[in-house]
């Protein structure tokens, strides 16, 4: 998909106070910088922001923190918090690869909505949910892996199955078409919706080790 360029976006995102400047001098330490010892949930490629957002202000007993590595596409998130306060709530921008860099047994959820499904074979590894991610998020979890993944994408989805189980996760619930089956608490990201209108089946899967 083609990014379209945001003018001003990096300038927009700099001066944003929801973004985390250096996130690794917080590593080990987010509970600090929430300023309480709520569970911290994140979102690995939040995109324009729909869902991390609702669910923060949903839930405010649970920090929240979206990641995305494109100024284009993180600035859309940080537009949308334009005279808001969600003090639950922080982003950051970063490439994923790096995820094991900026945080240290503190995370409790992991959310891959819509990731990339890099449906190339010698692309495998650039999957969220390939072995090399899971190897990284191993260090991440404070306590027990929590995993919850949305995706239209069929292949991606088989995919994931087999590396989740393959690495020794159990799967606690899972959806071959989200919108037949109980949408209770749904909170659908922007491409959720459009992918949903256009009649795509929506997969989910929630895992836990």
């Amino acid at each position: 998909m083609r990014l379209k360029h945001v003018k001003n976006a990096t300038e927009i995102i700099g001066i944003s106070s929801y973004i985390i400047d250096h996130p690794e001098k917080y590593r080990g330490k987010y509970h600090q910088l929430f300023h309480n010892n709520h569970p911290i949930y994140i979102e690995i490629g939040m995109g324009k922001g729909d869902f991390i957002i609702e669910n923060a202000k949903r839930n405010p007993n649970i920090n929240f923190i979206g990641i995305e590595k494109f100024d284009s596409v993180i600035v859309r998130a940080v537009q949308k918090l334009d005279n808001q306060m969600i003090p639950n709530l922080k982003l950051i921008k970063i490439d994923a690869l790096k995820i094991h860099e900026i945080f240290h047994k503190e995370i409790s959820l992991i959310y891959l909505n819509f990731s990339d499904p890099w449906p190339k074979l010698r692309h495998e590894k650039r999957r969220l949910s390939s072995k090399i991610f899971l190897e990284k998020y191993e260090d991440i979890f404070e306590n027990s892996n929590n995993i919850i993944m949305k995706t239209d994408n069929r292949s991606l989805f088989e995919f994931s199955i087999k590396s989740f189980t393959n690495y020794g996760y159990k799967v606690k619930d899972i959806s071959l078409n989200l919108y037949e089956d109980d949408l209770k608490g749904n909170i659908p990201t922007e491409y959720e919706t459009r992918f949903h209108e256009l009649g795509c089946i929506i997969y989910k899967i929630e895992v836990e080790k």
